[in-house]
């Protein structure tokens, strides 16, 4: 069974860049998707004003009772986010790979213009390989 439902890239000014479905039932269309990741562009800015702690980055993990919802926000506001299982371990490195694999293999390439959806075959490959890594780590466990 895997672990990761889907993963989201949002841009630093809330559009969605990459959008990946790893799930086998729940499907969501392209609409779907847009949202979503409007709406967590949206809740993570506002709670990065309303924190009461100073210097917080914003929500890093959304809990519920069918999913979990990992996020990680690159220095350069850029989010990246998973929604996996309930109680899925190793998210957080796992999305810190996605980042290193996005700056190797998308910022790097001469013909990404930032802000634009993400069309880059290596980085789908090794995409691929990583989440693939993930699933085989989790299974060993």
């Amino acid at each position: 069974m895997a672990s990761i439902y889907s993963l989201f890239i949002i841009s630093k000014s809330g559009g969605l860049i990459f959008y990946k479905d790893y799930g086998s039932s729940g499907r969501m269309d392209t609409n779907d998707s847009l949202r979503l990741a409007s709406l967590w562009h949206s809740m993570h800015a506002i709670s990065q004003q309303l924190s009461p702690t100073t210097g917080c980055t914003g929500i890093e993990l959304l809990q519920a009772d069918t999913f979990d919802l990992h996020c990680f926000q690159a220095l350069t506001g850029t989010k990246f986010f998973v929604v996996c299982e309930p109680g899925a371990q190793q998210m957080e490195s796992l999305l810190k790979v996605i980042y290193e694999l996005y700056t190797d293999y998308v910022l790097k390439n001469p013909f990404y213009e930032m802000e634009m959806p993400i069309r880059c075959e290596l980085f789908d490959l090794n995409l691929s390989q990583a989440i693939q890594k993930d699933r085989v780590a989790l299974l060993g466990r």
